[in-house]
């Protein structure tokens, strides 16, 4: 199995774990994934990164597709790709949610299902260099003929060769996007993926590879889950240190209507929990919301414990279906015990 490592986004000091990368990838591991909110960007630090590694990929998990143009995105990645010594950088796009999109970014909800089409197609487009880029969509067309435009726009053509075959991954969860997912991406970064879920998505992405209708299958896909590992002989400790970032996500990343992390942790089947956090986070009693978070829900999204405990959860990972794992950790022990279990130092 491939093992990426994430840094996800910085704090409130702008902070990146250089060393910690370059460990990751003498031990082996495929990829370095960053992320962006509304603080630190995900596209820079990977060009800072790309300066001290020689081999890892390169990846944002995910970057906001309202914060960028289609165009804008592409240019990025590729600059960055291009530093990098080519074909180093994955391409990883998401949809926040609408107070993010509305509120942080300025750009309208709209429909995501189309944008995510036609933001990938454009993008595709500019990777090629077929053509000076046209691009009629329902959500966002090129050259701009809406309101405000002086209807002279030019279908351009990239200056710089970019690589074409840039992977774009997206990061999705719902029915619908998981299936766009499969038709037009290179891989999938689900959310709240965990051993046993892929007996949901299968079928979605399997309509998905039909979909494309170019005998497209898994075999020609990435599946890149993360999961926390923290390495402990306190595991009851561990799970209270994770409870607040879940709370945050499940409880108060969203509106009341419209949050996709409380949305994944109904689907796993915590449903009872998932209302209480939310009701308990948005009322401001933050610290019962916290401890609304069930131990056992941690324990799925985790690999905690002592090394013989990660061990033994670790087979459930490789039987699930996916062809990567994302750690998120702040161990290098754990980065070192991941390696050997994944069979990754073997071949660094």
């Amino acid at each position: 199995m491939k093992l990426g490592l994430s840094i996800g986004y910085s704090g409130a000091e702008m902070r990146l774990p250089v060393e910690r990368v370059q460990l990751a990838e003498r031990l082996g591991y495929d990829s370095v994934w960053t992320a962006e909110a509304y603080g630190s960007d995900a596209i820079t630090p990977l060009a800072y990164l790309a300066a001290f590694t020689r081999r890892i990929r390169l990846g944002t998990g995910v970057i906001q597709l309202a914060a960028r143009t289609a165009a804008g995105t592409a240019m990025s990645v590729a600059t960055v790709d291009a530093m990098a010594g080519g074909n180093r950088v994955i391409c990883g796009i998401g949809v926040s949610g609408p107070q993010i999109v509305e509120g942080w970014y300025g750009e309208p909800w709209g429909r995501p299902y189309y944008r995510i089409r036609d933001y990938v197609a454009i993008m595709r487009k500019i990777f090629a260099r077929e053509e000076p880029v046209t691009h009629e969509g329902k959500e966002i067309s090129l050259p701009y003929t809406g309101e405000g435009a002086l209807g002279v726009g030019k279908p351009l053509k990239s200056i710089l060769h970019m690589n074409p075959k840039l992977p774009i991954w997206l990061g999705t969860g719902t029915e619908a996007n998981v299936k766009l997912t499969a038709e037009i991406a290179d891989g999938w970064l689900p959310l709240g993926f965990v051993p046993g879920s892929m007996a949901l998505y299968r079928p979605w992405l399997e309509e998905g590879f039909r979909r494309a209708g170019n005998g497209k299958s898994f075999k020609d896909f990435e599946i890149q889950a993360g999961t926390s590992v923290i390495v402990t002989s306190d595991v009851r400790e561990a799970f209270r240190r994770m409870k607040p970032r879940i709370a945050l996500y499940v409880g108060g990343m969203g509106h009341r209507n419209k949050n996709f992390h409380n949305d994944m942790m109904v689907r796993r089947g915590y449903g009872d929990a998932a209302a209480a956090i939310q009701e308990l986070y948005l009322a401001g009693r933050k610290a019962e919301a916290i401890e609304a978070v069930p131990d056992e829900y941690c324990d799925e999204g985790a690999l905690v414990g002592p090394p013989a405990r990660i061990k033994e959860k670790f087979r459930a990972w490789e039987d699930a279906g996916v062809t990567g794992l994302t750690v998120s950790t702040e161990q290098d022990d754990a980065l070192e015990l991941m390696a050997d279990l994944a069979g990754t130092r073997a071949t660094a």
